[in-house]
């Protein structure tokens, strides 16, 4: 049975993409060093895929900044904004992701938000009323014709017209529909191009389809795909969908003049029975993603193995493929030098992927493949005992009543008499956490870690650093404080080191978004708090100043969907586990005289499904529970905050207002403050603190910006209610452009306080 990979990572092993676009933003390299190392990592990539035995090589899956952002160049869907900066092709492409700040101009980024259910932010399109859309195949053209030299006939992959045009964003008087037409003809351009140049196979990727298809949508989708298959010549087009499955439009699909299908198995609740129903054409080709291209554990070949069988029975010509692009999991395994192999035996990373999916394309075929050793290895693996429970906190988690969910008193009186104990001014400033993460503050860490310097020489640099962030802070005119976070390589690593049931990995990055990478945890059993975590930071800080003191936490939803979990239990149970034991620490804190105490739970909306109409599948129903638990037990003068970003939020602000925060940040900049209305329209009771500028872009805002971002947001928030603080934490930014931001910001808050 043939092999497929939908895409492949594309920061490198150890991150080399990542640590070279960052020095050209810094301007310690030529454009053309830059361009070398990506040429040199694609090249690895591919020889990793053909080496590995795979069949369907994916090409143009490499991206510097994102992939939707690529697609939109490709379309010439610049807005002038950033053509008005005369920049280079690649700083115009980067300012779009960055946004500009110099002598030459100032812009803003596009927007960025969450890709789906990931952890992975794409960069929003946008379409202005003049835009004139037109195929650029440079880049997609290019990088096939590096893989044809390298003995890989390729198939390039582009984002699908139907799913661009869902996740753009339209900003003059012009609707969606008005652009199909030009888009339909652009694609047909690149269907017409590869088809000239001898291009076997063309990936349209169209994951929008695994949401809700209106009919409206479904009529979108349709007309765009007839008219484009028309002139697709004969260049055989795979329309790939992932994260879920295709029920609202499978007949449509398969009715279509495609090639090839792309169907996830994994996330796809319905894709089976859709397949076993409704049969599939015997003149198209069904790409069964069937390797999870999200989790690192291993395929189980049992489950896998039966489901191309019953396939094979059908008679229905398979290629075995990923469930989602690699990405979504890191690199490889061999790097990883300090985990046992009691517990790497049962992982598989990107590359360790590529063997399983050779592997089960090779044992499909066999008659008796049950009898190999692969699938015996593979079947004694999981029949294995993991040693990962805890029957304390499986105890622990029966013991708990429903008043456990539940603080008192209403917030409205916690509100009320939390400002009269904080002594807050109107629209108070503070920032969402962590300040600049300097090369010292990384190597002091790094340093401790290996052993080179003792712990009280660790605990001294950072209590120093937390000393210059306090005063910092005082002479800015900050009104809520926070340490810093100096301690931490991560909000989601840093508190599973002190849990147990986690494992931790060396190199296991995965992109986050452009040259921002995580290394995410992963659960391997039961989990509970050994000691207090963030306690002694804290309280340190607070001694150094007379201003409230947050004390800055990780919420268990967002500890949960930002770590490689458990699949032997339900998602509920590990985040209930999780709550626990961030309720410990919780109380501990308030214990220790801190009043303000913030949970993070930036990954809430993560993993809703995509589907509102799946939206009965309760994850709502626990996920926000689990909140309410980690903070029942405070009092009631001690003000509870959370903090969400990157994410769409209006369909669940009721939902936001249930978690019983006192005061809630989130991420408004980049998506122009779209969410007031939503905020108004629900009666949202919680205090509130939009982003008042990007803190993922370089540029400085000015005092007039953020004044101008109040008085919107005034329109639609009462003043006693609003809050004036960053969209994030501040960790990726220079010091330099941190300080000045934060001067301009208390400056506009001061302003609007005189005003009102």
């Amino acid at each position: 049975m043939k092999t497929s990979v939908i895409g492949f990572p594309r920061v490198g092993a150890l991150r080399e993409l990542k640590f070279t676009t960052e020095k050209y933003f810094k301007k310690q390299i030529t454009e053309e060093e830059l361009q070398n190392t990506a040429k040199d990592l694609r090249k690895k990539h591919w020889g990793l895929l053909k080496t590995a035995g795979i069949d369907s090589i994916p090409c143009n899956d490499f991206s510097f900044y994102d992939g939707l952002l690529d697609t939109a160049y490709a379309l010439g869907v610049i807005p002038k904004r950033y053509r008005a900066l005369q920049a280079s092709p690649l700083d115009t492409y980067f300012a779009m992701a960055r946004g500009h700040q110099a002598a030459d101009g100032d812009v803003k980024a596009l927007a960025m938000k969450k890709w789906f259910n990931t952890n992975y932010h794409y960069i929003v399109p946008e379409f202005e009323d003049d835009a004139r859309i037109a195929f650029d195949g440079s880049k997609v053209f290019s990088e096939w014709e590096e893989a044809k030299a390298l003995g890989i006939n390729a198939k390039p992959v582009f984002a699908g017209p139907y799913t661009f045009l869902k996740l753009a964003r339209t900003v003059g008087n012009r609707d969606k529909a008005s652009y199909v037409d030009e888009l339909v003809a652009a694609y047909s351009t690149f269907l017409q191009e590869a088809d000239k140049r001898g291009i076997d196979w063309v990936q349209f990727d169209e994951p929008c389809l695994v949401q809700d298809v209106t009919e409206a949508d479904r009529a979108c989708f349709l007309q765009m795909y007839k008219e484009l298959l028309f002139r697709k010549g004969s260049v055989k087009v795979l329309l790939q969908t992932y994260f879920g499955d295709v029920r609202d439009v499978y007949k449509d699909l398969t009715a279509l003049d495609v090639d090839g299908i792309g169907l996830d198995f994994i996330e796809g609740v319905q894709t089976a029975d859709l397949v076993a129903k409704n049969g599939f054409p015997a003149d198209k080709i069904l790409f069964a993603g069937l390797v999870n291209g999200k989790n690192i554990w291993k395929n189980h070949y049992e489950k896998t193995l039966k489901t191309l069988s019953g396939l094979k029975a059908a008679g229905i010509n398979t290629v075995l493929s990923t469930s989602c692009s690699l990405l979504h999991v890191p690199f490889t395994l061999a790097n990883e030098t300090k985990l046992s192999t009691d517990y790497t035996k049962y992982f598989a990373f990107a590359v360790e992927k590529l063997k399983e999916l050779h592997e089960l394309g090779g044992l499909a075929d066999w008659k008796d493949y049950e009898s190999s050793p692969e699938y015996q290895e593979n079947k004694a693996l999981f029949e294995a005992d993991r040693k990962c429970r805890n029957p304390a906190v499986t105890e622990r988690v029966a013991k708990i009543r429903k008043s456990d969910y539940e603080r008192l008193p209403k917030r409205t009186e916690r509100q009320a008499l939390q400002k009269k104990e904080l002594h807050l001014p109107l629209f108070p400033t503070t920032t969402i956490g962590s300040f600049p993460q300097t090369k010292e503050v990384k190597a002091n860490r790094a340093a401790w870690k290996k052993g080179e310097i003792t712990n009280e020489q660790y605990v001294k640099f950072n209590q120093d650093k937390i000393a210059e962030c306090v005063k910092l802070q005082e002479e800015i005119g900050l009104d809520v404080l926070v340490h810093g976070e100096y301690e931490r390589n991560d909000m989601v690593e840093y508190f599973g080191e002190s849990l147990d049931g986690y494992l931790f990995t060396e190199k296991a990055w995965v992109q986050s978004y452009g040259t921002r990478c995580v290394k995410p945890p992963i659960i391997w059993g039961d989990v509970s708090r050994k000691n207090p975590i963030t306690v002694s930071w804290s309280v340190y800080a607070q001694s150094l100043t007379d201003h409230p003191m947050k004390g800055m936490l990780t919420g268990p939803v967002t500890i949960f969907n930002w770590s490689f979990p458990r699949e032997d239990i339900a998602p509920e149970t590990s985040v209930t586990q999780i709550a626990l034991a961030i309720r410990d620490e919780v109380l501990d804190l308030e214990k220790n005289g801190i009043r303000v105490i913030q949970i993070d739970e930036a990954a809430l909306r993560e993993k809703l499904p995509l589907r509102k109409s799946d939206w009965n599948s309760k994850y709502l129903d626990w996920a926000i529970p689990a909140f309410g638990l980690v903070h029942s037990g405070v009092k009631a003068d001690t003000q509870i905050h959370t903090h969400m970003c990157y994410s769409e939020f209006t369909d669940i602000i009721p939902a936001i207002d249930q978690m019983d925060a006192d005061v809630i940040t989130f991420e408004a900049s980049r998506s122009d403050l779209l969410i007031l209305d939503a905020l108004r329209e629900n009666h949202f009771e919680t205090e509130v603190g939009p982003g008042v500028y990007d803190i993922h872009s370089p540029r400085v805002p000015s005092v007039q910006e953020i004044v101008d971002a109040l008085h919107k947001m005034l329109h639609k928030i009462e003043p006693d209610k609003l809050w004036v603080n960053p969209d994030c934490g501040l960790k990726t930014r220079g010091e330099s452009e941190t300080k000045a931001s934060l001067q301009n910001l208390v400056q506009a808050a001061q302003i609007i306080r005189e005003e009102n």
